[in-house]
């Protein structure tokens, strides 16, 4: 059976398999295509089509305990947790949420920089980038921000 058919005849089962066992849509929708990518790749052999059924649920099933494994091994904190821990000042918790929100080369050096107090050397000495790195990589991340914050004092 080609993979469009077999994708048409049974995401939908699949999708509702994992939104029970995730009750997540992304989630879901993750593993679906995770599923359909083993199949392409182990290119298994099934006697009839409910063979090829249970071999999909099966692999679904799996992925989904493997999911949910995980997210019991590294729990996830929300963005606003961590910023209601980290931030005593109220007026600071907009401003942390904003770095949060940057990339992770910008969002690295200025935490390290503004937050945490360590110099330019320092970071460079930490990260393994140069100097000048840590400059622009700060110059940049400063930049975001202000636009960031033009756009909310446009509003």
């Amino acid at each position: 059976m080609s993979l469009e058919k077999t994708a048409a005849d049974y995401s939908d089962l699949l999708y509702k398999i994992c939104i029970v066992m995730l009750r997540s849509e992304q989630d879901a929708q993750d593993v679906i295509q995770e599923t359909f990518c083993k199949y392409l790749e182990k290119n298994p052999s099934f006697t009839d089509t409910e063979h090829e059924k249970a071999w999909l649920i099966k692999v679904a099933a799996n992925r989904c305990k493997d999911l949910l494994r995980f997210r019991l091994r590294h729990p996830q904190v929300s963005i606003d947790t961590l910023a209601d821990s980290l931030i005593t000042n109220p007026d600071q918790h907009e401003t942390f949420i904003e770095l949060l929100e940057l990339p992770l080369k910008q969002r690295t050096v200025i935490y390290l920089y503004y937050v945490e107090g360590y110099q330019v050397k320092e970071i460079a000495e930490l990260l393994g980038i140069s100097i000048w790195a840590v400059k622009k990589r700060m110059q940049r991340g400063r930049e975001q921000l202000r636009v960031l914050w033009k756009e909310e004092w446009c509003r």
